[in-house]
């Protein structure tokens, strides 16, 4: 669902505007979140401060924010479990809010532990859900097909196999430049999550997909981007997006295929292939093995599901 809150001019007197902001320049400069990281935190804490202003009645200072109890907190729990927010956006709202307080602490502007004693509910175990081998190259075949112009064809297959064959997140793969991708080379680099980069092998399908999209494109200059719209602009994560769900209604496969489901479908395929965990850590940019780890749970459900289809023993239960 999506909800409309109140801007933080609104419902924060003016001095504690001017400490969100400058709890927002920390987040990215400092802690050196990604974008989408900051603008998810700031959302929560806008809609932390939507939920204060009904509750105290008026715009909140840092007076308010000093003397908040307990009991403040868990109403503020309480209100975003009755708008239906799911339990992984309640606990990373809460996280965001706790992230604030902890701001104020340390810059020595106020002081409230009321907020330590809060737990949010733990969202529950979500595991990612890639496509079969199957679907993922009925998938490309589709993307090949529905296309409007046959160099967008291209972009949309050199697109999807990065995705899918080099593990990438949609931001990652949109972020590079014609010059970031050596079509004669066997590895590249990739920046993710916190400007932290990784060596991505090359597979031949993918360098023979891209360098088919570059043949085809205007301007494929080095400092351009690599995906690029009908504009000739660097692509807009919402037309991939779209894009996906055009192939997703011609299939008519489930909801859960996005454009980061070919990433999930990169791990998977490699961890049912016999890769090593850790090295599809790397491969993925993860930073604690524990991320990686889900997708050995697929691959043993998968396993479970050959077994009990293909075993003679699996139905015997004399």
């Amino acid at each position: 669902m999506t909800t409309e809150y109140k801007t933080i001019d609104e419902t924060c007197a003016e001095k504690l505007q001017v400490i969100v902001d400058e709890w927002q320049q920390n987040l990215l400069l400092e802690r050196r979140l990604s974008d989408k990281t900051g603008e998810s935190y700031y959302r929560d804490i806008k809609e932390f401060f939507t939920f204060l202003f009904d509750h105290i009645g008026g715009r909140v200072d840092l007076h308010d924010l000093k003397t908040l109890t307990v009991s403040d907190f868990r109403s503020f729990l309480v209100w975003r479990s009755e708008l239906h927010i799911s339990r992984a956006s309640i606990a990373r709202g809460m996280s965001a809010v706790r992230n604030f307080f902890k701001y104020l602490m340390r810059n020595h502007i106020l002081e409230n532990t009321a907020i330590m004693a809060i737990r949010s509910a733990r969202p529950g175990k979500i595991l990612p859900k890639p496509l079969s081998v199957t679907d993922a190259g009925r998938f490309l075949d589709a993307a090949r097909k529905i296309a409007k112009e046959p160099w967008e064809a291209k972009r949309d297959v050199a697109l999807y196999m990065m995705m899918y064959g080099c593990g990438l997140r949609i931001a990652e793969a949109l972020s590079l430049n014609v010059a970031d991708f050596p079509v004669r080379g066997e590895t590249f680099t990739i920046t993710g999550k916190g400007n932290k980069q990784r060596m991505i092998p090359i597979l031949p399908a993918v360098r023979k997909a891209v360098v088919t999209y570059l043949k085809a494109r205007s301007n494929p200059g080095g400092q351009t981007p690599l995906f690029i719209g009908a504009r000739g602009d660097r692509i807009n994560p919402g037309v991939v997006q779209r894009n996906v769900r055009a192939i997703r209604r011609y299939l008519n496969l489930p909801d859960t295929v996005t454009p980061h489901a070919l990433r999930h479908s990169f791990a998977t395929h490699l961890l049912q292939g016999g890769g090593d965990l850790r090295t599809v850590q790397e491969l993925l940019g993860h930073a604690s093995l524990s991320a990686t780890q889900r997708y050995t749970e697929i691959t043993m459900e998968h396993l479970q599901e050959v077994y009990d289809s293909s075993h003679p023993r699996a139905h015997n239960h004399k």
